[in-house]
């Protein structure tokens, strides 16, 4: 139904405009009870065997939605309904901001992708956090954090502090985000110096509180080797909890669109399937399994997600997959893990 008749009619919009729209329909569909209640019925697999433990939070399911879809915390607890085991909010800023200019959002037909350059467009993280007050809903929540655009990289360390001390009390993870290409310069802080600096004083900060909360660093898939053999140095040596691997790629290799209309992005969906599992496969086994691996990237099929699982993910998240196949994707990779676990036949479980 969603290939043959939503997308469709969602496709007929802009892509910015089909977001909205899915956002208001989630919204409205969330105040009918019996609607909730088909969705749950149809998407959710209530198997105490998808439970996943990782770094010490126990995930309904490892299917998460990844950020950049609900940015602004409005529509978290419908996506329990269509079967997510968790969501990642934001990405936020300490302030509002509006974003770059529109249109900044690109559908790639052929190749099943998105290129977007947003540029952190939130409601600023007062606003979010007073959505995430006393939610009402069992799913878990990962806040992305990230720097507003006028702020240079020497400083934005305090930005990602303000958003983590102010998103604490609402949150289960926190996931830093220096890889969007979409803030001039905020790649920068990739660098092993800065993001060294960036992630101790999260992690003392973090020390701080009573009750630690994990924190995921979110890298860019167009990383060389060497790059993620630091990466690996300084999620060991900060003692965050683990990496989210990837964010979406600059890069345009292999694509059957003529993109030059678009101008600059991030590109996201199939395209990044290959890369993006590569460099899931390269930090676990490298690291030797030394931290979890949240996996995102190019996901539109159920064996897109094993390929991911058994290349050492412990979770995965989607987005673009998702809004090219739907929630019935989400339901589908549950089943095919659930199976696989049943029977033994997956090779990390």
């Amino acid at each position: 139904m969603y290939k043959k008749i939503i997308r469709p009619i969602l496709f007929l919009f802009p892509p910015e405009a089909s977001h909205h729209i899915v956002v208001a329909l989630l919204k409205f569909g969330s105040v009918i009870p019996f609607v909730t209640g088909i969705l749950k019925k149809n998407f959710i697999i209530p198997e105490k065997g998808l439970e996943t433990e990782v770094a010490g939070i126990k995930f309904t399911n490892p299917v998460g939605l990844a950020a950049g879809f609900d940015k602004n915390a409005l529509v978290y607890k419908e996506m329990e309904s269509l079967g997510f085991g968790f969501v990642e909010v934001g990405t936020v800023t300490p302030l509002p901001q509006p974003g770059n200019v529109k249109p900044r959002l690109f559908r790639l037909h052929k190749d099943e992708g998105l290129i977007n350059r947003m540029g952190f467009n939130n409601h600023g993280v007062q606003k979010i956090i007073k959505r995430l007050y006393r939610k009402n809903s069992p799913m878990i929540i990962g806040g992305n954090i990230g720097k507003n655009k006028e702020v240079p990289n020497e400083t934005a360390y305090k930005d990602y502090e303000t958003c983590f001390e102010a998103l604490f009390n609402y949150v289960d993870f926190f996931v830093v985000n220096v890889s969007s290409p979409n803030t001039p310069g905020l790649r920068g802080l990739q660098e092993k110096e800065p993001l060294t600096k960036l992630l101790a004083g999260l992690q003392l900060a973090n020390e701080k509180h009573f009750a630690q909360k994990p924190i995921f660093l979110k890298i860019a898939p167009d990383l060389n080797n060497e790059q993620l053999d630091e990466i690996i140095e300084i999620v060991k040596s900060c003692k965050i909890s683990g990496v989210i691997a990837t964010n979406t790629t600059i890069s345009r290799d292999g694509l059957k669109t003529d993109v030059t209309p678009f101008g600059n992005g991030g590109l996201s969906g199939r395209p990044l399937l290959k890369r993006s599992t590569e460099v899931v496969k390269y930090l676990f086994e490298k690291s030797e399994g030394g931290f979890p691996i949240i996996a995102s990237g190019g996901i539109h099929s159920v064996e897109d997600a094993m390929e991911k699982f058994e290349a050492g993910a412990s979770l995965i998240e989607l987005y673009t997959g998702f809004i090219y196949e739907g929630p019935m994707l989400v339901k589908a990779i549950n089943k095919e893990l659930l199976r696989r676990r049943t029977t033994a036949n997956f090779k990390r479980y």
